[in-house]
């Protein structure tokens, strides 16, 4: 991802069939899954009502037959400073962060005093301060060719960093470019020469990290995975647990609230007019009264099923929405005899997980064995 001002929409390109290149409106993106906008809508809702209806006002997806774009997708999202667009913009711009291999970030040295992108690094710096791939995040002051007439490439420099270390950034990936074919020109040899040095360097480290998405890519992917396998043992299937007992334990008191409510009812009426005396010699009236006795307490359970249910996944849905729609999941009516999540649902569960926390370590073992040789065995070392 390039966070620089080119278009007003986030541009996705791909690899396309067509040797003409195809422009697609934003619901291209929105409604097909093989592209990391499936659904965005919903985001940009959650922070503009009824603005995720309208999303090809902020993405677009182009496709050109280009083989550098085989097996990858680019995206270059808009500036910060669209106001009518900019909780959408930002909004989108945090989700790209998240599921990008690699997000470039490009400041114009054009521009020395970097206050007028405060806002800009505010929010990225936020985003990736503590992030657990912020390596993943390169910062690149291009068009450094600029300072040449004043020979003020290490203050333009500092500037930006000290502009980012202001934000809370105090270590990261810091990389300085031009494109020479479009450069001033520079009639000092021995600076033209250091910067083109300075520039060589750190375009060679931006293209190596290019080249290996694939393989960091590989190795995120299987770290995720046993990421969110430990966390779903550790945290989420505990809280999950411990949530739904807590649910199950009020539908109970409304059961055993209901009962007495039912048995109050009757030892009154018996009390008062002899019912039960009465119903003793009309075995139907009987039998319909305790259909109908059974049929209000199910009724009764399976509306506080769902009013308790309903009113906890509420509570969880700015905390933790996994958890909410966990807790709908497990408190539905055809439940209703399976307890809470059904017999040994967890054992299950942590059974599955383990396997894939182990397979994961194998995957990343054969990952190593790929790239750096056969590792020794156990016994060997």
């Amino acid at each position: 991802m390039v966070t620089k001002r080119v278009d007003d929409k986030f541009t996705v390109l791909s690899y396309g069939n067509t040797e003409e290149p195809v422009t697609l409106p934003g619901l291209a993106l929105d409604a097909d899954p093989r592209f990391p906008f499936y659904n965005i809508s919903e985001e940009v809702d959650k922070v503009d009502p009824d603005e995720g209806g309208r999303v090809n006002l902020y993405l677009q997806l182009k496709t050109l037959q280009s083989p550098q774009l085989k097996g990858k997708i680019l995206i270059d999202s808009p500036g910060f400073d669209a106001d009518s667009q900019r909780d959408g913009v930002l909004r989108i711009t945090k989700h790209i962060v998240e599921m990008s291999d690699l997000v470039l970030v490009f400041f114009d040295a054009r521009h020395p005093e970097p206050g007028a992108m405060r806002d800009t690094l505010k929010h990225l710096v936020d985003a990736t301060i503590g992030h657990k791939d912020a390596n993943k995040m390169l910062y690149i002051l291009n068009q450094i060719d600029t300072s040449a007439k004043e020979d003020n490439l290490e203050d333009v420099i500092s500037s930006w960093q000290r502009a980012l270390a202001n934000e809370g950034l105090i270590s990261g990936n810091f990389y300085t470019i031009y494109n020479e074919n479009a450069s001033n020109k520079i009639e000092d040899k021995a600076l033209e020469a250091r910067l083109k040095r300075k520039k060589d360097i750190d375009l060679a480290k931006i293209i190596e990290r290019m080249d290996k998405v694939s393989i960091e890519r590989a190795y995120r992917i299987i770290k995720s995975l046993e990421t969110f396998a430990k966390e779903l043992t550790e945290k989420k299937i505990p809280l999950l647990q411990e949530l739904l007992q807590g649910w199950w334990r009020k539908v109970l008191f409304s059961d055993v609230a209901m009962l007495v409510i039912i048995a109050s009812a009757l030892g009154f009426a018996q009390a008062e007019f002899g019912f039960f005396d009465s119903m003793m010699h009309s075995p139907i009236l009987l039998l319909n009264m305790s259909i109908a006795s059974l049929c209000l307490l199910l009724i009764t359970h399976i509306k506080a099923r769902k009013f308790f249910a309903k009113r906890l996944a509420k509570q969880w849905e700015d905390k933790d929405m996994s958890i909410s729609k966990a807790i709908v999941h497990n408190t539905q009516w055809w439940k209703l005899l399976m307890g809470v999540g059904g017999r040994n649902w967890h054992k299950k569960s942590h059974t599955k997980l383990a396997y894939l926390m182990n397979q994961s370590k194998k995957f990343i073992q054969s990952l190593n064995d790929q790239y750096v040789g056969q590792t020794r065995k156990k016994e060997d070392v």
